[in-house]
């Protein structure tokens, strides 16, 4: 079997190629000035983001959309696969506690403290939608088990994630100013547990202000730090 297959999409988005070659795309935002798109051919089987900032989907969710069109099946919140469901996507939505199984890959939907308004276009005027915020504990084919946390700062109960899964990498932003910031993703990374951890969130604007450099000083953990487009097998 393969081995599984990490790509910094830039910003916050993260590409896995599992072991059983099933991609998953988690908080593509095809707008930001870092992304880089895989090379083509390339394939969706599933789509899981974290929340709805524009940021992790783009305006009215347009990234999940365009996605979806291509066949993947979408993971997320109730309130988003209501929304998406107006864009004319279906999605399984779920809800903190639940798992779901696709592709081959399971998906466990856990907390996160963050907000999670999609921006919703189109009107008089911007609005956003909250359809909330949360991480994922990632299981692959191969035992591999990834706590994908999505936008957070750090809280205690991440020790739970340890406790109850034992991850072996983890992925968090370390920017700041709209997330944690290194030195508490350094104490995240403590309380999960995992030997590897992935920084995502930093750099695309000034505001993000946070390095891998500073979060390597923050923790005992392999930083594996990509820029957009690198991959790395686990």
């Amino acid at each position: 079997m393969a081995k599984l297959r990490i790509t910094r999409l830039g910003h916050g988005g993260i590409l896995y190629q599992s072991p059983g070659n099933k991609w998953l795309w988690v908080d593509r935002w095809s707008g930001a000035p870092t992304y880089v798109a895989p090379p083509e051919p390339w394939q969706v089987d599933v789509i899981a983001p974290t929340h709805g900032h524009f940021d992790h989907v783009g305006n009215d969710a347009a990234d999940v959309v365009e996605l979806a069109s291509r066949g993947g099946t979408v993971v997320c919140s109730h309130e988003m696969s209501i929304y998406l469901a107006s864009r004319g996507v279906e999605a399984v939505g779920m809800n903190k506690g639940g798992r779901f199984e696709v592709a081959g890959i399971g998906l466990t939907m856990v907390h996160a403290e963050h907000s999670g308004g999609v921006t919703v276009t189109g009107g008089e005027a911007e609005s956003t939608r909250e359809v909330g915020c949360w991480g994922w504990l990632l299981e692959f084919e191969d035992g591999t088990r990834v706590y994908h946390t999505g936008d957070t700062d750090l809280f205690g109960d991440m020790g739970l994630v340890k406790d109850r899964w034992s991850p072996s990498i983890t992925v968090l932003p370390i920017g700041g100013h709209f997330t944690m910031g290194p030195a508490d993703a350094g104490r995240a990374v403590a309380l999960i547990g995992a030997g590897v951890v992935i920084p995502v969130h930093y750099a695309t604007f000034p505001a993000l202000a946070g390095t891998p450099a500073q979060l390597g000083l923050a923790t005992d953990a392999q930083v594996v730090a990509l820029e957009p487009g690198e991959t790395w097998e686990a």
